[in-house]
This record gives structure tokens, C-alpha cells and sequence, in this order.
């Protein structure tokens, strides 16, 4: 079914305010870049914060929706599963479109924590945290919500090296650090399985992949 003129907007200015930024993208430019008019976006948005708003949403649907599809792969494995995060962001990093996380830009960029969109990409974090909080007490961790933000800090970090370009491989270096953290925190109770390689070896490269995200990539 062809989308709806709405949705095919919100996803085009997705790729936009990824590639060019929030602030730096005007009006005039998506109508430019996109090829709908300004009557067609006011029909559904009646600023450009509300388009922003939605393609936050739009980035925080498909990613958690991804991920939680990728790490099935690891099911019944949680420690599995949260060092498969890093590998995940290797692929993420790997696209020739990657351009850094949109919520972290859309937080930089909005510097008042209170408004509508800050808050939006907060939301997605915290989600995010939860998940990873969620995986750490399924691995039985000591102190799950710590091991959490300690692995959240590790994939902030590493999106943040990858984007700026100064380190070669940060979600490996992230990864090494994470097998350390996770270890420590579950390692007595689970002697197997723990540390393992990075998944060289499973590149998660399937169809669907390049065709949610095409022609951006940017998860997170």
C-alpha cells in the first residue's frame, strides 16, 4: 500500500534532520528536498516542531522494533543479548549514511530540557535504558540498574566516537569494555558463556535491515 502523504513526509524529513540537523533545515528546504508543498505539510503539522516531534517517533519506533528482532536471535540469553547490542551498533556505524544519533542531535541542538522535543528523545533513552536494565536482571546481574547505565554511558560514548571520527573502532573498544562490566556482574553466578568474540561472524545483514531504513540508517 502507498503511504499516505503524511507518512511519506515524516520520513523524508527524517533523512533530512539527520543528515543536515534540526536547526539548520528550514521549511523551504524540505519543501525543496521532499517535493510537497507548504500547504500539504501545515495540512498535518502545524509547525516544524510537531514534524520534528514525529519523525523522533517515527526513528524511536523503528529502532526499539529492530533491535528487540535482532536480539531474539540471542533469545533465552540475556547476557548474550546485551553484548549483541554492540554489535549492533557495528552495523549501525558501518552505513555509508550514518551521521550520529538523531536524539542526541535533537537534545544538543533544543537547549530547553523542558520542551517537546528534548524531552521526545529522552524518552527514547530511557526506553532504551529500560530495556538494557530489563536484560541485566534476566542475567541475573548483582545490581542491574548500575550494570544498565554502565552499558548505556558505553553505547552513548561509542555513537558519539564513531560520529566525530577520532576513534577506529569504538563499538569494538565499547564491547571490550561491556564483556568486563557484565562479567563482574554475573560472572560468578554464570561461569559459561562468558566473555565471548565480537560477531565477526554475524554481520546481521538481512533484507530488512536496508529496507526499513533505507535511504538513512541512522538508528539511535
Amino acid at each position: 500500500m502507498r503511504p499516505s502523504k503524511r507518512d511519506e513526509l515524516v520520513h523524508k524529513a527524517q533523512e533530512i534532520f539527520d543528515r543536515d540537523g534540526f536547526q539548520a533545515t528550514g521549511m523551504d528546504a524540505l519543501v525543496a528536498e521532499t517535493g510537497i508543498s507548504k500547504t500539504t505539510m501545515f495540512k498535518h503539522f502545524r509547525n516544524k516542531d510537531e514534524l520534528i516531534l514525529a519523525t523522533l517517533r517515527l526513528r524511536d519506533e523503528t529502532f526499539r522494533n529492530w533491535m528487540h528482532r535482532k536480539l531474539d536471535r540471542f533469545s533465552g540469553v540475556p547476557d548474550q543479548q546485551l553484548l549483541a547490542v554492540f554489535d549492533l551498533l557495528q552495523e549501525w556505524f558501518d552505513q555509508p549514511d550514518f551521521h550520529g544519533c538523531l536524539f542526541i542531535k535533537a537534545a544538543s541542538e533544543f537547549s530547553d530540557g523542558e520542551a517537546a522535543i528534548p524531552a521526545q528523545a529522552r524518552e527514547h533513552k530511557r526506553l532504551l535504558l529500560n530495556d538494557l536494565i530489563g536484560l541485566a536482571k534476566a542475567a541475573g546481574a548483582d545490581l542491574p540498574d548500575q550494570l544498565g547505565r554502565q552499558l548505556m554511558l558505553l553505547i552513548e560514548g561509542a555513537i558519539v566516537a564513531a560520529r566525530m571520527g577520532y576513534s577506529q573502532t569504538p563499538a569494538r573498544d565499547a564491547y571490550a569494555a561491556a564483556t568486563v562490566l557484565i562479567g563482574q556482574a554475573i560472572g560468578k553466578k554464570k561461569k559459561a558463556g562468558m566473555p565471548r568474540p565480537f560477531l565477526d561472524d554475524m554481520r546481521l545483514t538481512d533484507q530488512r535491515f536496508t529496507t526499513i531504513f533505507a535511504p538513512t540508517s541512522t538508528l539511535l
